[in-house]
């Protein structure tokens, strides 16, 4: 028997929002602060997806063992993987997980275990696509599906309300574990490969970059600035500001990690010109090959581009650079449904 999907499976993704959508349409989950992850289970072959469809298998061991652990034998589930230190999740501790040698994985898998919270049922326990249904109607097979067989801590049911009184105490901070709160549209099939039906709230406003280039600083030869770009609907990669004020951890490594990327153009959009509009000291700048992302905090945003320097946040190497769009920062106001089916 062969599952009805097949990895790499393109996962429905989100729309940053500035606030909550309201009505009876919409659930609220929290979003968890941890890597998406599709699980693919099909007799003893387990396959874990990222959100840039590359396989996490080697990554986290113990999250396969609980998946194998199951009782069901064939089943695709959309969830996060995520890991606790302490009382609270770690993603700094999560990103240590995506390492070369596979000693140090099996170490860290044991020490800090990854956790797969899961939030979305496409293909049931029989390997009948759920997929097609309304998320309404998923939701009702993934509890079942959960209360049937997640037995221990390793795999956890995600919680989700229709209250949006409850989702505006998880976007206040009453849920530590989380960066803010996910909408789902009730009434939609899942979302394949698109963002429709979909929205998240952070208690931050950031946004995914690729780092197109970089400058010098203008004493000596450290790294002055990180150069963001976006992906426009054409695929163009477009500048749209800069970080720095990178502190010593972020440091550590950058300029020889940098300078191993140097490959024009770096944008294949908007360039950076010079140093006015955002007070760079420096006009040139480094162009490298669109290979790394990073998440920054920003403030506000004026014609497509950042108004300030962004904040570093982390380095997202479960992202894949095309996944890095302009509609992160773009103002889109969630649809409302039209009419509700049964």
């Amino acid at each position: 028997m062969k599952l009805p999907l097949r990895f790499p499976y393109p996962l429905m993704e989100a729309t940053p929002v500035s606030g909550l959508p309201q009505g009876d349409e919409w659930q609220y989950e929290p979003k968890w602060d941890g890597f998406r992850c599709l699980v693919f289970r099909d007799a003893d072959e387990v396959r874990l997806q990222s959100k840039a469809g590359k396989p996490l298998e080697r990554y986290f061991p113990e999250v396969v063992a609980h998946v194998q652990a199951l009782g069901a034998r064939r089943f695709v589930l959309d969830g996060e993987l995520v890991v606790k230190v302490g009382r609270h999740l770690s993603f700094d501790d999560l990103l240590q997980r995506i390492h070369p040698a596979q000693s140090r994985i099996e170490k860290l898998s044991e020490e800090t275990p990854a956790q797969l919270k899961v939030f979305d049922l496409l293909v049931d326990e029989r390997g009948a696509l759920r997929a097609e249904e309304p998320l309404r109607i998923r939701r009702r097979w993934l509890e079942a599906f959960a209360s049937r067989y997640f037995e221990d801590d390793g795999i956890a049911l995600s919680q989700v309300t229709l209250r949006l009184a409850t989702a505006k105490r998880w976007l206040a901070g009453a849920g530590v574990d989380t960066d803010g709160v996910v909408a789902k549209r009730r009434d939609l099939p899942y979302q394949s490969g698109n963002r429709d039906g979909m929205v998240k709230v952070k208690r931050i406003r950031s946004a995914d970059c690729v780092v197109g280039g970089f400058r010098y600083a203008s004493r000596g030869r450290g790294i002055g600035s990180l150069l963001l770009g976006l992906y426009d609907d054409d695929g163009t990669l477009n500048h749209v500001g800069f970080c720095s004020g990178l502190d010593a951890t972020v440091r550590k490594g950058l300029k020889e990690r940098l300078e191993k990327l140097v490959k024009p153009p770096g944008f294949t959009g908007r360039a950076p010109g010079g140093p006015s509009r955002w007070n760079e000291r420096s006009a040139e700048w480094q162009p490298l090959a669109p290979k790394l992302v990073v998440e920054v905090a920003y403030d506000h945003v004026t014609d497509g581009r950042f108004r300030h320097g962004t904040r570093f946040l982390r380095w997202r190497p479960d992202k894949a650079p095309s996944q890095c769009t302009m509609d992160q920062i773009e103002k889109r106001r969630p649809r409302r449904a039209a009419a509700r089916t049964e």
